[in-house]
């Protein structure tokens, strides 16, 4: 009963995540895409435009919508304000707790890799717990920086420490652990964003504004900084929350390499409709060429290479029983690994017909990217993973 409400509890945590996630990329999308594309409000001289530096007309929903941004302030603060904030708090809050029961109490299992690094548990954790505190310190180092005068220069920096960062990683956690690290870190630039810098400068010229005195232009500029970089960070950090299902890419024995590619892809796209939504989607067009021959290159070098099979046959008695021995304890209708109570994914490897029939996900699993057994738990050799592909190279026969 106890683990059937842990994974209730974390279902409902997930969702919240998601819920919260969308609401706030939702937003973030959104006033991006609201800056890039007001305009010089028609009549400056009127009264109700005064201190107005761009508006928007839209549609949306059956109604008309006319939307204007002021300079620095109005010229009285309405009593209503809405504000942008709860929806980052709270997915970096329901992310962390995923981080910790996932990855802090699960660390034998999905973070650490005993084939990589031989660390405690209390070691693991440390360094993941500092990989994302430091990255934060690192980033905000850079913005205050003579680095932040040239954004192609910050740009390219920021890419290459956050590359460095996935190989680093890589070298102590499994590489699911290592990966969802590098998405713990950007995820929490993201929020500290908004809670130290964005936030901060909105009260302040909200302060300034009550009391009549001219509010301090740094302030929104700062904001609108630290806003953009959050818009390039989304997509790398949206692949990372969906990695996990695509043990090809943290599995690859280059996955730090993948992560840095396929970001870089997810920067190419969202530059795209940046340069889109400022009325420059012809220049820009070439972007998504680019992005779309990256992705399939990656692909293309990260596929497994295919290797000679030995002419005699291998039996499947041979084969069943590295199956028994590394994946049945967890793999079972009753697994004797106190970790869980039933199958993960409901994958079951206890009779011939069940592991044949999942000869296709042992092969990925096991043999391609060796995320399989978890945390390599049960000690599968490599000289094992051989005689498994090579049985299915041969044709998986159970006779």
């Amino acid at each position: 009963m106890e683990f059937e409400l842990m994974e209730w509890f974390q279902l409902a945590v997930r969702w919240i995540h998601m819920i919260t996630g969308i609401a706030w990329i939702g937003a973030s999308f959104y006033f991006v895409w609201l800056d890039m594309n007001l305009t010089p409000p028609e009549k400056e001289g009127c009264k109700d435009k005064a201190g107005v530096g761009g508006e928007l007309w839209a549609v949306h929903g059956g109604g008309f919508y006319e939307v204007q941004k002021y300079r620095l302030a109005p010229p009285a603060i309405p009593q209503t304000l809405h504000w942008f904030k709860y929806e980052a708090y709270f997915t970096w809050i329901s992310g962390f707790i995923l981080l910790t029961i996932l990855y802090y109490f699960g660390a034998d299992i999905y973070l650490i890799d005993r084939s990589i690094a031989d660390i405690s548990t209390d070691a693991a954790i440390l360094i993941g717990l500092g990989s994302i505190i430091g990255g934060w310190i690192i980033y905000d180092l850079l913005c205050k920086s003579p680095l932040i005068n040239n954004q192609m220069i910050f740009g390219l920096v920021l890419f290459t420490l956050l590359t460095l960062a996935s190989f680093g990683l890589s070298q102590v956690f499994s590489g699911r652990g290592a990966y969802i690290h590098v998405g713990a870190i950007m995820g929490t630039i993201m929020v500290a964003n908004v809670l130290m810098i964005i936030i901060p400068g909105q009260v302040a010229l909200v302060s300034a504004a009550k009391k009549g005195e001219p509010p301090d232009p740094v302030y929104g500029l700062r904001a609108k900084q630290r806003s953009l970089h959050n818009n390039y960070f989304t997509l790398p950090v949206l692949f990372i929350m969906i990695s996990n299902h695509y043990p090809m890419t943290y599995g690859n024995p280059y996955g730090w390499l993948l992560l840095a590619g396929i970001s870089l892809v997810g920067v190419l796209v969202r530059h795209f409709f940046n340069m889109k939504n400022q009325g420059r989607a012809k220049q820009g067009f070439i972007l998504l060429p680019i992005a779309f021959v990256l992705f399939f290159a990656i692909a293309y070098a990260a596929a497994p290479k295919s290797e000679d099979a030995p002419t005699e046959k291998i039996s499947f008695a041979t084969v069943e029983t590295i199956i028994h021995e590394r994946c049945t304890s967890c793999h079972a209708a009753k697994p004797t690994n106190t970790d869980f109570e039933t199958p993960p994914k409901g994958v079951r490897l206890e009779t011939s017909a069940q592991i044949a029939r999942e000869k296709t996900r042992i092969k990925q699993q096991t043999v391609d990217t060796k995320t399989m057994p978890l945390g390599n738990l049960t000690q599968m050799t490599d000289e094992e993973r051989k005689i498994i592909r090579w049985w299915i190279s041969q044709g998986a026969s159970t006779d």
